[in-house]
């Protein structure tokens, strides 16, 4: 009888976890997801890592990431197998993102999400107290725990968050542990004093506002998956309402009232926090308790609660469905698209809330993209808004998404104008492109600045914003090769056919290697030229040898001229990338003589 005789129901696997046993399911799931992210040649162990830390993170960080940027299991890994450390809403990758996402605010909401996967069939008691004593250990300004690189680079991060304590003014951190297993969950005694003796020592520290531990089996697995690929679904009472006229290109619509309390309904996740990527069509993020915030703050709390619904401008809702049942509305994919800051005072306030405060709403169903801008424009026209604020919104970005898609399947990208905009398609996850990430490849690549696609992002953010980058009249071929190329030497990495010890100078190696794929100067942005400069570019990174060869002549360029160290604070400097571009040009002079 062999062992799949035996076990039926399972798979049977074998990596440095000894023999190990993983349900049908979960296996299936696993080779979904390892397929979607390019992670099949990898061992199903660090397959597993990349699964546990992507489907957990997801929880509290809404938008698309590349699990690698997570994950830390390797010697040295303290026993965490990925961490994220959030901060108002943006997955921090090195202190410059944070010192770029803290200098434009503030408050500063802070989450750190800690992981363990393990693939064996029950939770160990052992293992779970080392986890956690590997994330105490993190914390500590003196860790008696060895550190690898990637644990050493989040705990810098941790260091430089918490030296910035002063703008925690809505509470210290949050920490989230996620001890994954595909075995099952029973609630045993022992296993949970362990958790709790993990909790209060946290705790202790005096830290975190909240500190959470959270045993994720089997079942709780395949359910997290699920969540990653379908969209956010609620169901509440919605009584006070009145149905709008039929509007081209809207489904229904509605305009009424909604008790405060049935609202939060829209607001919380199953963790009771509020949902990562809700207002991300929303123009103006979360603006901490300026005057406005703080006038709504007082209304609430004060005997004239019942006219808030008299006082306030209200919420704009756009869903992808509705499905009314008498006064029960079932809404699924949805975002809010005006009143980010009613929502969070609300949030901020739920326990306070009682039935006499009510919230004037606005629910419409629509797919019509024309139709969600245009509303998006009207409702938050109310108040002062640059129409640089609206650049998500800008024809150019339309553009992109349709132009990325229009390439054949072998180079097909996918431009990612808003959160979870593919999550419900089977596509891989690697070929999506955020609008940060274009950014910072697009700036390494034809602005030549790649020192600040990671230090200085929020310069490039700004010629964004102001047009000399995402310009109207641009071509498309550039930001799509910028992309492609990025895609490209992340999957040389994933594959391990380029050292990551190049990761740290990864826009570097972009800029070099556009250069050394067409020497010749760039065309202006708008002109033929550029589409043909562009296609030699292309010509090189669609052909897997040829692009190889590019980017592995690149790397060598770039050590070369670091003297074979490979740090951030030497190569994200504009000195290091003025060195590499006069000596590419010394080289292209050199060759045409």
């Amino acid at each position: 009888m062999t062992v799949a005789d035996a076990f039926p129901l399972a798979a049977l696997s074998v990596g440095a976890e000894g023999l190990t046993l993983m349900d049908r399911i979960s296996e299936a799931l696993l080779r979904e997801f390892s397929e979607e992210h390019e992670l099949v040649a990898l061992p199903e162990d660090q397959r597993f890592e990349r699964f546990a830390g992507y489907i957990t993170i997801r929880r509290q960080y809404s938008q698309t990431f590349n699990p690698d940027d997570v994950i830390t299991g390797e010697g040295d890994d303290t026993g965490i197998d990925a961490i994220a450390i959030i901060v108002n809403g943006t997955l921090i990758s090195d202190i410059d993102t944070l010192r770029d996402v803290a200098d434009k605010v503030g408050d500063i909401d802070a989450t750190f999400v800690f992981v363990q996967a393990h693939r064996s069939s029950n939770f160990d008691g052992a293992a779970i107290g080392n986890f956690g004593f590997g994330v105490s250990d993190f914390f500590k300004p003196e860790p008696t725990l060895r550190r690898n690189q990637k644990i050493t680079d989040a705990a810098e991060i941790m260091a430089a968050l918490y030296s910035m304590s002063s703008k925690f003014k809505r509470g210290n951190p949050a920490c989230w542990l996620y001890y994954v297993t595909t075995g099952k969950w029973v609630g045993d005694a022992t296993l949970r004093a362990r958790i709790d003796s993990v909790v209060t020592d946290l705790k202790g520290t005096q830290l975190f506002d909240r500190v959470e531990f959270v045993p994720v089996d089997a079942s709780r697995i395949q359910e997290l998956y699920r969540q990653t690929k379908n969209a956010i679904q609620r169901m509440f009472n919605f009584r006070e309402k009145i149905t709008l006229p039929e509007v081209e290109g809207v489904r229904q619509a509605y305009l009424g009232v909604l008790p405060a309390r049935e609202f939060l309904k829209l607001l919380l996740s199953d963790d009771g926090e509020m949902i990562g990527g809700l207002f991300y069509d929303n123009v103006r993020d979360w603006q901490e308790y300026n005057d406005v915030n703080k006038e709504i703050l007082e209304t609430l709390t004060s005997p004239a609660r019942r006219r808030f619904m008299l006082m306030n401008n209200g919420v704009t809702i756009i869903a992808r469905t509705l499905r009314p049942t008498g006064d029960r509305l079932a809404v699924e994919d949805y975002t809010i698209v005006n009143g980010c800051q009613t929502s969070h005072v609300l949030f901020d306030n739920r326990d306070a809330l009682d039935d006499s405060v009510m919230v004037p709403i606005r629910l419409i169903e629509t797919q019509d993209e024309g139709i969600i801008n245009a509303v998006i424009r009207a409702t938050n026209r109310q108040t002062e808004v640059t129409d640089e604020q609206f650049f998500a919104l800008q024809e150019f970005s339309k553009t992109l998404e349709e132009f990325f898609r229009a390439y054949p399947d072998p180079h097909k990208l996918f431009y990612e104008r808003r959160d979870r905009q593919y999550d419900r398609q089977a596509i891989e996850r690697t070929r999506i492109v955020t609008p940060r990430e274009l950014i910072r490849a697009f700036g390494a690549m034809f602005f030549e600045e790649p020192h600040r696609a990671t230090r200085d992002y929020g310069v490039l953010k700004g010629k964004a914003i102001d047009g000399e980058m995402f310009g109207r009249d641009h071509r498309a071929e550039p930001y799509y090769t910028a992309a492609f190329a990025a895609y490209k030497l992340e999957y040389l990495f994933r594959n391990g056919r380029l050292d990551p010890r190049y990761k740290v100078a990864r826009y570097q190696l972009l800029m070099a290697a556009r250069i050394l794929a067409n020497p010749e100067p760039l065309p202006r942005m708008n002109s033929r030229e550029m589409v043909r400069y562009c296609g030699v570019v292309l010509e090189v990174l669609r052909n897997p040898a040829t692009a190889d060869d590019l980017f592995a002549r690149a790397a060598t360029t770039v050590e070369g001229l670091a003297g074979g160290t490979f740090t951030r604070d030497q190569v994200n400097t504009e000195p290091f990338t003025v060195r590499i571009r006069e000596f590419l040009e010394i080289k292209r002079s050199i060759e045409n003589r």
